[in-house]
């Protein structure tokens, strides 16, 4: 690999900055476990990298009146020690054992990983179904918006030039509601999801559904929030046939593709099932708390 110029920003606004003035040829390094890996097989014009590893305004996990807020520089491995997601937010602890090795979790940041934005990112599940937001920034300012809208296409996001990931929001309303995550790869670990999948509901006093969320990736081209399947549980009671029925619906919002690791009749078959799973496991921990 050539060499490249390094710099390492001190503020959001230096690396906002930094991009404006060098365009195409700047790349954003986080933990640098995907872009390392692109840069070796093709670096472009790049000759410029900025490190916002230790932008201050991109890092920590923070408790606040309005939820949680997860700076996008946070690594799976420090999701995965914090109290606040063990204790709260369990399947989003789930999602980041799933990332990789120890060694890429260790270096893998959470906003790397949306930024990167491939149809099977083990992140992003387990977040959608908590109605999480995004906050970017860039020279226009911050804007936020809701993490589905955030994935566009197959790497591509709605990130417009000189915006950067800032943080990711997860609502108070969110914390401690029950949720579940799978992922289904061809071996263990260190395997790209053929299905992944995320759910998360509350039960009313009389025991029925109540903001029913589901999310799963590698079914589509972009993470994908199953919002027919969730219109269809909302106010309904949590039956098998009830569960059932909303799997079948889940498959059809789905459009997974027929690749060397899987047809896409077998993906359908692990959507229904991944989809059955994660429902009854919300459902079983709303029952006992």
């Amino acid at each position: 690999m050539r060499p490249f110029d390094y710099i390492a920003a001190a503020s959001a606004d230096e690396a906002v900055a930094l991009l404006a003035e060098n365009g195409e040829k700047a790349r954003v390094l986080a933990g640098g476990t995907d872009l390392v890996v692109d840069l070796k097989h093709n670096a472009g014009d790049t000759n410029l990298l900025i490190d916002v590893s230790e932008v201050p305004e991109f890092r920590g996990i923070e408790e606040t009146s309005e939820g949680v807020r997860l700076g996008s520089m946070t690594t799976f491995s420090e999701i995965m020690a914090s109290p606040i997601f063990q204790k709260k937010m369990p399947a989003v602890v789930d999602g980041a054992h799933t990332v990789g090795a120890v060694q890429t979790r260790n270096l893998g940041t959470i906003g790397g990983n949306f930024v990167t934005c491939v149809p099977s990112a083990d992140s992003a599940p387990s977040i959608m179904v908590l109605d999480a937001t995004v906050t970017l920034t860039g020279p226009a300012g911050s804007r936020e918006m809701p993490v589905a809208d955030f994935f566009v296409g197959p790497r591509k996001t709605a990130l417009q030039p000189g915006e950067l990931l800032e943080s990711i929001s997860i609502p108070k309303a969110s914390l401690g509601k029950p949720s579940a995550f799978l992922k289904h790869g061809l071996r263990k670990g260190q395997a790209l999801a053929l299905v992944n999948g995320a759910a998360a509901l509350w039960l009313d006093k009389a025991g029925n559904i109540v903001e029913p969320r589901l999310a799963l990736g590698a079914v589509a081209p972009t993470p994908l929030r199953a919002v027919e399947t969730e219109a269809f549980l909302e106010g309904k009671s949590p039956t098998d046939s009830v569960i059932d029925e909303a799997a079948e619906i889940a498959v059809s919002e789905c459009r997974p593709i027929h690749d060397f690791r899987a047809s896409a009749n077998y993906r359908r078959g692990i959507i229904k099932v991944f989809t059955q799973r994660v429902l009854k496991e919300s459902i079983r921990i709303a029952q006992e708390s």
